[in-house]
């Protein structure tokens, strides 16, 4: 009897528990996972990709034509720890017949949890408020000492009406909030009606809005969406926050804006590069809060994305259909 040939599948990162369950359950498959919690290095992502049948890859990986080459043809699955999948070489992809997976839906909840608790942080400048407690700055209440902006009958606008955005809204709108206002590559009316939200221009909704959150895919037409010229017709009073991709933000531009008191603060939990430097220049200012992309991060969704990442990679590699698979 001839032995059966088991299906290599390599695992980029060491991911959480109901994924790695997941995989090494499966008995038609030889797994190996990069056994820790930082990126693989560009040769051993090369070693470990030859070869391999599936590849289980997290954001930190740009899977391109020269890693597809070192892949070979034996390569038909890849699965994404992400909903974003702009580090991955989709055409050559497609070119080669290869199935994409990703992870929709598991993790809207907790990004928009992170989007208001961001947008909070910032518009309330609680970081700078916790530094004077600590630092000795807190020596009487004073009437105008730290004050921020605040949600009610204030104007919030999204870039990006999606699955996140409108879970942005929904969390928003009991805060008081008078008018939603959303842009995007077209009208979604029967989604934006929960909210009365109105579609307008980019440049509408940076004149008229109090609060601006970036929920959008990148594409090259949402790449440096928000520049110089953006930050000019936005209030001087307003503040930006972007939980999409670092690069729908134009960082020299934001650094000059926030600097000059063009607009009032900037939260970030997404930037170009990342991580960011220590050194970087928006590092230095106290209007800018920056996280380190934790959109996601809370033990449940984690792991019901590692789970969805499995299942999508055993189910390609199987010829079967995958919960989430990327239509090419």
């Amino acid at each position: 009897m001839r032995p059966v040939r088991l299906m290599k599948v390599f695992v980029t990162r060491r991911i959480p528990p109901e994924g790695r369950a997941a995989l090494a359950q499966a008995a038609d498959c030889e797994v190996e996972e990069w056994d820790s919690d930082e990126p693989i290095p560009s040769k051993e992502l090369e070693r470990g990709v030859a070869g391999a049948h599936g590849l289980l890859c997290l954001l930190t990986e740009r899977v391109d034509k020269r890693l597809l080459d070192t892949a070979g043809a034996n390569l038909k699955v890849i699965s994404t720890l992400s909903v974003g999948v702009d580090h991955l070489a989709l055409d050559e992809i497609k070119k080669r017949g290869i199935r994409v997976g990703y992870t929709p839906d598991v993790l809207t909840d907790a990004t928009a949890e992170l989007a208001v608790s961001l947008l909070l942080t910032t518009c309330r400048r609680l970081p700078e408020a916790i530094e004077e407690v600590k630092n000795g700055g807190w020596t009487s209440w004073k009437p105008l000492w730290m004050c921020g902006y605040g949600l009610t009958k204030s104007t919030v606008g999204i870039i990006g009406l999606g699955r996140i955005g409108q879970a942005i809204a929904r969390r928003l709108k009991p805060f008081g909030v008078q008018r939603f206002l959303y842009t995007g590559r077209q009208p979604r009316p029967q989604e934006a009606a929960e909210f009365q939200a109105e579609f307008v221009s980019t440049s509408q909704l940076a004149a008229e809005s109090d609060f601006i959150v970036v929920a959008c895919s990148l594409t090259p037409a949402t790449k440096g969406l928000c520049n110089k010229d953006f930050f000019q017709q936005m209030k001087k009073t307003a503040v930006l926050v972007n939980i999409s991709r670092g690069d729908v933000v134009n960082q020299d531009d934001l650094y000059q804006a926030l600097a000059s008191g063009q607009i009032a603060a900037a939260g970030l939990d997404v930037t170009t590069p990342e991580p960011l430097p220590k050194n970087h220049p928006l590092l230095t200012l106290k209007n800018c809060v920056i996280l380190p992309h934790i959109g996601s991060a809370t033990h449940g969704t984690r792991n019901t994305m590692s789970l969805l990442a499995a299942n999508n990679l055993l189910a390609g590699l199987r010829g079967q259909p995958m919960p989430s698979e990327l239509k090419l």
